[in-house]
């Protein structure tokens, strides 16, 4: 393990639920009821493919340019109220403190990997970070876990993603990475991929690294 690729929501930061608020409210305000199950029938999904989603299944009818605005509207009213996912923060720093090399890759669109880093104070000068914007294609697809490896100068195979959704899961397989499921998140791992017990046994790993 030479680095760690960190997905942002839901693994490294407690946003999922500001992401599904935000898009409950966001489909409200245009009187649309959102279906009881959304947040999980799109978890780990970009925002193009939820609006593609949402066209199809909710009856969205508003350009995506227009949809985007109105739900990173809400959006950024509730950045100030995220938190850390319990023990990915103390994770980072011993991954930091042992000389790992780190990437934030996400399926969320610049504005909000920024807004999101920004507010936990992890951005700093020559960071790596990947976003849905920077790919033309996003998880599943292996692409944003490719790029990430490629700018820290890492080759996939010595990169260990950290996710909390199958999307990215597949994503991190499909690279060709190892990859570590999260402990706080219900979705089993997928073949290939492994569930950790706990954040303390990722600290462990990053020691014997």
């Amino acid at each position: 393990m030479k680095a760690l690729l960190w997905d942002m929501d839901g693994t490294l930061i407690d946003s999922e639920p500001l992401h599904e608020h935000v898009l409950s409210e966001a489909l409200r305000s245009l009187g649309i009821e959102p279906d009881p199950q959304l947040h999980d029938k799109v978890l780990g999904m970009a925002a193009d493919a939820v609006y593609d989603w949402l066209c199809a299944e909710s009856g969205l009818s508003l350009p995506f340019g227009e949809w985007i605005r109105i739900k990173y509207g809400h959006y950024m009213q509730g950045v100030e109220m995220l938190k850390p996912m319990p023990g990915a923060l103390e994770a980072w720093k011993a991954a930091e403190a042992a000389g790992l090399k780190q990437a934030v890759a996400s399926n969320s669109d610049r504005i909000i990997v920024e807004a999101n880093l920004g507010h936990m104070g992890l951005i700093s000068p020559g960071m790596v970070t990947v976003s849905r914007n920077d790919v033309l294609k996003g998880k599943p697809d292996p692409e944003i876990y490719l790029r990430a490896a490629h700018l820290l100068g890492v080759a996939p195979e010595d990169a260990v993603v950290l996710e909390d959704s199958g999307t990215g899961a597949r994503a991190g397989l499909a690279a060709g990475m190892q990859v570590l499921v999260v402990p706080h998140t219900d979705i089993e791992a997928p073949e290939g991929a492994r569930k950790l017990g706990s954040m303390a046994e990722l600290e462990a790993l990053i020691a014997a690294a």
